[in-house]
């Protein structure tokens, strides 16, 4: 984003923008941020606030690169540490590539207690790291005291605790807390009255709170509402108060009322003063003392490095026992005292010096976004401590002898002080599958990298997938991926680039999906070879699919993912918790037919009607036209059948489009004018012919009213640049579509407007067909299975005269279907979407959505941002290391946070149900039990093989949706003689296949019994892959 003329770039910035907004995005590109420390939790700061595109960033750092820097500092090469660079020389230019938008300078100068810090009155957001508590202090007050105040932010990380100290000065406005945007909500009735009361159409949830204001707008009756905001005072989920109305005229009907976003002011005080009496977000409620005992026990390490000039040593019991000491002492002064935690605060002493980089990611991301809200005014702020600890990772490792966690002089230094030398052999040694390099995906390889996870010289490996190609796009949060990789693979790509933060990794690169279609390449035996699997993607249906081959395969999966703020994580571990597909969202609720077809009533319902309309005529129809003339094969073969007798499926549509097809860029204009007239004229007269102004239902309402809305239609007029842009875009796509060439002066309004004057309009004239009113009635499938006689006739005519006039060229047999480029602004596709649904918003009286907005909404693009993604994958990375230590269920953490808010709950993963078969037999979603056949195994032999293995008698035997045996179905005892072979019919490569099965019950006239799948082999050699 060029900070002088304002222009957002939207090819870079777009998923980022849905975040933010427009304003807030202005304000980053006029901040000038400090940032001290380029430990690992500095260098995520730096990483995520370039990458969302801050006017300037000035990193600064005293220190030279270390090896241990290498295990915590992704952006220190091996080089670095050998030529004894200092850290910020190191890191400086790798973070300016980041984002050629915002400069980056560096510094080296000398920030302790005595230094002036009048140098720090040009930023507008300053942020320790690797600061001590003295220095923070003095640092903050100098910001706090400034006019207009500096926003300071301290963050630190000691081995398994971090902490996050925001003050954004004495009064800090906030412009927007949530960044929710307001919903339409239509209205069912506004009582006369002291208070009048709103109710919700539909008892839709308003989702208000007292206090909060609306505005109204479009009632009827009651007009003096519109336009006027209101305090509302909630009485229920679905209605709320609104102060006098009495003297009001009644209500009618109509209307809707949206949330007015009012303005918020925070006040913070300084950290000399919080100190004593924090105000902490509490992430974890299953262990609400954490925060104030993590705060004693951080401000005890801090008194402990100011009398000792260090940290406490590695697995020293005096240090531990000098820092519990002084922990009690801090405690004493706290307003608000919470218990002596010894086993945090040994573990604290323990880990010290060393470093856990998922946590630094983890609470990176936090800060980052902190320091956007610090600039930006854009989301609640924190207030203002963020504490958050990691001791279920070393919790179970407290036994484990001292020499475990002792420095070895290479980059897993840090990483090793916290979880000793075996745990980091076992990630060295992890072969990891993860599915997806997006986002999150390069957020994950990094810490992998980190981790020293899959190293090659132990036999590890990371094997990723992903089937997409680099967006410029992609370059706001996918980190790893510069402007030279676009249109290269994101998977070999981001290889490359872990490999360059650890050589020493293994890293396999494959561009495939994975789905039903790829299980030769992931198979059972793929599965075998790996140890867990990661997901980093971004649709649910994928998520299912790798779900369930976890399961089968009693492999541990760790999903994440993120919408704007917020982000997930959850743990999936055999035989301890619930897998994904245990749990189901309510599926998103479609838009009536009827509602996009004729009576929309909010924006989305316009999009959707124009997305749907690019589909059915720039990909659906061509794809159908092609594919009938592949599997036809010829135009003269296709007549003789009709004049037959027989129609051929889809042949009336295919036969239409031949007919009509155009062949010069004169025609196309001359179709995107006629588009126009039925969408945006004839479509509102038929319906007003069909249900006039004062149509009244059954019970006496009036038809047209909230949130029915009646249309407007209006005359075309070239001057209105909507209108030309819908005309021009639909005869682009129509020209592309038919192959036809037009050059760009083709599109220009004086050949155009030359083209229109000889476009003659047919007249109106009103049809009596029915129009579908009924919300229930789903859309009609879009291919003709039975035809009018008089329908045939006319197709056969058509197709008599296209043969007939020899123009049925092997090129008129060809379309070149679209795929709909939401972020290409040259193709016209956006163009058309955006114009037709402006258009159609504008006849039915619909407030218009912005251009990006809609391509938001059209293109279904999800909101993102590097600060949520950052975290997200810290936070798998640390239930990494857990599942690789075969941890106990307790340790195991799912988490849910919205950074806008903010708010961070971790909470432990859903525990696997054990379902009862019978007596004190039970089976979960991951038993599977196996029975191995041969080539002349018989059902009969099946079930007696189950009977005799597991003492149980099957009743019922199916394979997916076939049953292979139901003995009340009629025959079905004469296939027990059947061997599994015929009934099943596998695939030469299928070595097995899993039934599902009931038992019989104890008693009779009780339900049959459920059971595990029951995995049958074809042969005896099939259980070893």
């Amino acid at each position: 984003m060029a900070a002088d003329s304002m222009e957002i770039d939207d090819s870079l910035y777009s998923r980022q923008r849905y975040v933010l907004g427009d304003n807030a995005m202005h304000q980053m590109a006029q901040s000038s941020v400090f940032l001290s420390g380029m430990g690992g939790l500095g260098i995520e700061i730096a990483k995520n606030i370039v990458l969302a595109g801050v006017k300037a960033v000035t990193l600064h750092d005293t220190k030279q690169c270390e090896t241990w820097d290498l295990g915590s500092n992704f952006f220190i090469r091996k080089e670095d540490v050998s030529s004894q660079r200092r850290r910020v020389e190191a890191v400086c230019p790798r973070v300016a590539e980041l984002n050629p938008y915002v400069r980056v300078d560096m510094s080296c100068s000398l920030l302790d207690s005595n230094a002036d810090l009048s140098f720090l009155r040009k930023y507008q957001c300053v942020i320790l790291t690797e600061a001590r508590l003295s220095l923070q202090k003095k640092v903050n007050d100098f910001c706090h005291s400034q006019q207009p105040p500096i926003k300071f932010i301290s963050t630190d990380a000691y081995g398994i605790c971090v902490r996050v100290f925001c003050d954004f000065g004495k009064e800090f406005e906030v412009s927007d807390p949530t960044g929710e945007e307001p919903k339409e909500i239509f209205i069912q009735t506004i009582t006369q009255g002291s208070p009048g009361v709103v109710t919700c159409m539909d008892n839709q949830p308003h989702g208000l709170q007292t206090g909060q204001s609306v505005i109204f707008k479009e009632v009827n009756g009651m007009v003096e509402l519109n336009g006027t905001s209101r305090q509302v005072s909630v009485l229920s989920p679905h209605s709320f108060a609104i102060g006098d109305t009495s003297h009001l005229q009644p209500f009618a009907h109509g209307g809707f009322f949206v949330l007015v976003k009012t303005p918020k002011t925070y006040r913070f005080e300084t950290m000399e003063k919080q100190l004593c009496d924090p105000q902490v977000l509490t992430p974890d409620f299953s262990k609400p003392e954490a925060p104030l005992q993590i705060h004693a026990a951080m401000l005890a390490l801090d008194s402990f490095q100011e009398q000792n000039g260090r940290l406490p040593n590695i697995g020293c019991l005096n240090d531990a026992e000098l820092l519990l000491k002084l922990t009690d002492e801090v405690n004493s002064t706290l307003r608000n005292k919470a218990s002596l935690n010894a086993e945090l605060v040994r573990c604290l002493s323990r880990t010290a010096r060393g470093t856990l980089p998922p946590l630094a990611a983890a609470v990176g991301g936090l800060a980052s976004q902190e320091v956007l809200k610090a600039i930006t005014g854009k989301f609640a702020p924190l207030q203002q401590w963020f504490y958050l600890d990691a001791i279920e990772v070393v919790r179970p490792l407290q036994s484990v002898s001292a020499d475990e966690f002792f420095p070895r002089g290479d980059r897993y230094d840090g990483l090793r002080a916290c979880i000793g030398q075996s745990t980091c052999l076992q990630l060295h040694k992890l072969r990891v599958f993860m599915v997806g390099c997006g986002a999150i995906g390069c957020e994950m390889l990094k810490n992998l990298a980190l981790l020293g996870v899959g190293l090659a010289k132990s036999s590890g490996e990371v094997c990723i997938t992903d089937p997409d190609l680099i967006e410029k796009s992609n370059l706001n949060r996918q980190f790893l991926f510069r402007p030279h990789h676009i249109q290269k693979p994101k998977s070999i790509t981001a290889a490359e680039a872990t490999h360059e933060i650890n050589p020493d990794l293994q890293v396999e690169a494959h561009l495939n999906k994975v789905c039903p279609a790829t299980e030769s390449i992931y198979s059972d035996t793929f599965y075998s070879c790996s140890n867990v699997v990661i997901t980093a993607l971004d649709n649910v249906e994928a998520r299912r699919y790798v779900d369930s081959r976890c399961v089968s395969n009693q492999r541990p999966l760790l999903d994440s993912g993120t919408m704007g703020t917020k982000g997930h994580t959850e743990i999936i571990v055999p035989n301890l918790t619930e897998s994904y597909n245990s749990h189901r969202d309510p599926p998103e609720e479609e838009i009536p037919f009827c509602t996009l077809k004729s009576f929309p009533s909010v924006i989305e319902h316009t999009i959707q009607w124009a997305r749907d309309k690019f589909e059915n005529a720039f990909v659906h129809k061509p794809s159908v036209y092609n594919l009938f003339w592949q599997t036809h094969p010829s135009p003269e073969a296709v007549l003789q059948r009709m004049q037959s007798g027989e129609s051929p499926e889809g042949s009336f549509q295919v036969i239409k489009l031949l007919s009509r097809r155009p062949s010069q860029w004169e025609q196309c204009v001359a179709i995107g004018r006629l588009k126009f007239e039925k969408y945006f004229k004839r479509k509102a007269l038929q319906l007003l012919h069909s249900f006039p102004l004062d149509t009244r239902l059954k019970d006496g309402t009036l038809f047209w009213q909230s949130p029915k809305r009646p249309p407007a239609p209006f005359e075309f007029d070239l001057k209105d640049p909507l209108h030309f842009t819908f005309v021009a875009s639909t005869a682009r796509l129509f020209a592309e579509v038919y192959n036809i060439p037009y050059s760009e002066n083709d599109v220009s309004e004086e050949v155009v407007t030359r083209i229109l004057s000889e476009v003659k309009i047919p007249e109106y004239r009103p049809s009596e067909k029915c129009i579908e009113t009924d919300e229930a009635i789903k859309k009609p499938d879009l291919i003709k299975t039975s035809l009018s006689s008089e329908e045939e006739r006319e197709a056969i005519m058509q197709l008599e005269e296209a043969v007939g006039s020899d123009c049925v060229t092997p090129e008129r047999l060809q379309m070149s279907p679209l795929q709909f480029e939401k972020d290409d602004d040259r193709n016209g596709h956006m163009d058309f979407v955006a114009s037709a649904s402006a258009l159609r918003a504008r006849m039915y009286s619909i407030e218009p959505a912005d251009r990006l907005k809609t391509k938001r909404i059209a293109g279904k693009i999800i909101p993102a941002i590097a600060t949520a993604t950052a975290a997200v994958a810290g936070l798998v990375a640390l239930e990494l290391i857990k599942v690789v230590g075969a941890y106990e269920f307790e340790s195991f953490k799912n988490c849910f946070f919205n950074l806008a808010i903010p708010v961070m709950v971790l909470t432990e993963p859903a525990e696997v149900k054990r379902t009862l078969i019978r007596d004190n037999m039970y089976f979960s979603i991951w038993d599977c039990w196996t029975i191995s056949g041969h080539e002349d195994f018989t059902l009969s032999d099946f079930m007696n093989a189950v009977r005799e293995k597991y003492g149980i008698e099957p009743t019922m035997v199916v394979h997916g949706v076939k049953m292979l045996y139901v003995p009340v179905m009629p025959g079905h005892s004469k296939r027990l003689k059947l061997t599994m072979q015929k009934l099943i019919k596998p695939s030469s490569e299928r070595r097995y296949v899993d039934l599902t099965l009931s038992f019989a019950p104890e008693t009779d006239g009780d339900d049959d019994l459920p059971g595990p799948p029951v995995r049958y082999y074809f042969s005896r050699g099939g259980e070893t892959p």
